[in-house]
């Protein structure tokens, strides 16, 4: 057992839903969460870049002496898949547990996968895929719009803005006749709704959020890591830009209210 806490980054605040899972799935567990806000986004960056920021971001965590890292950012998870072998603990992405429930829910082996413009170049998700089986077609799309549009408040399936940014995407995906689609950035999840209603209910939507955190618990558990506080656990918030506009968003991405909760550090110093 393991009282330390867990340690959560990403490029900005879509790794936020990845916590809300981790709350509902492990809520005596505490968090470190890292939003690089001063750097978003990571999905235009090149491969050198992204990979220097994420190992900053991931000494920070350390810092914290947490006990596991979860880079809930499918950019990172897809262009610096090798951080893990640089670590001293227990490390996730998004790519390989989204992939794996992906390849299990396909029944016309037809598959999905939109993200940011550095994930989908990275073919990640694709690959990963075809070594779960190669059977499976994988039909790519990167929607650099829908990081903004999220983070702007453009979410309710009824704003036309939303639905007509989410047609313009996904419309030459559902010709292709997939029944699976993978949210392949953690951001994604907050407008699933309103990206169900244009590809229909049929269409199996997986959510890169609740399947890293589904997973993050399986490796805690087998690691013997989990802690035995049967409080509920707390969560600290960390950015590299102001607060102000993070604690606004988060109330979407968490549910709830972590006004005066966040604070401001300097990045650049890891």
């Amino acid at each position: 057992m393991n009282k330390a806490p867990i340690g959560v980054f990403d490029s900005g605040l879509g790794g936020l839903t990845a916590v809300r899972q981790l709350r509902r799935i492990l809520p005596n567990e505490d968090i470190v969460y890292f939003g690089d806000t001063g750097r978003v986004p990571y999905g235009t960056r090149s491969n050198a870049t992204i990979k220097r920021y994420a190992a900053q971001d991931t000494k920070f965590l350390l810092k914290h002496n947490v006990k596991m890292i979860i880079a809930a950012c499918g950019t990172v998870s897809s262009v610096a898949s090798n951080l893990k072998h640089d670590l001293p603990v227990p490390y996730t992405g998004v790519v390989s547990p989204t992939c794996f429930e992906a390849a299990r829910v396909t029944k016309n082996k037809k598959v999905g996968v939109i993200g940011t413009s550095a994930t989908i170049n990275s073919h990640s998700y694709r690959d990963l895929i075809h070594s779960f089986d190669d059977k499976i077609e994988v039909v790519e799309q990167d929607c650099p719009l829908f990081v903004p549009l999220v983070e702007s408040g453009f979410i309710d399936r009824d704003d036309p803005i939303t639905r007509l940014t989410i047609e313009r995407y996904l419309k030459p995906v559902m010709k292709t006749g997939v029944d699976t689609i993978i949210l392949g950035c953690t951001h994604y999840p907050i407008i699933k709704s309103a990206i169900s209603a244009v590809v229909g209910e049929k269409v199996s939507l997986i959510d890169s959020g609740r399947e890293t955190a589904v997973y993050a618990a399986k490796i805690l558990r087998e690691s013997d890591l989990l802690t035995d506080s049967d409080k509920p656990g707390k969560s600290e918030f960390f950015v590299s830009d102001t607060p102000d506009g993070f604690e606004n968003v988060a109330r979407v991405f968490l549910g709830e209210n972590v006004e005066h909760t966040v604070e401001q550090i300097n990045i650049e110093l890891y």
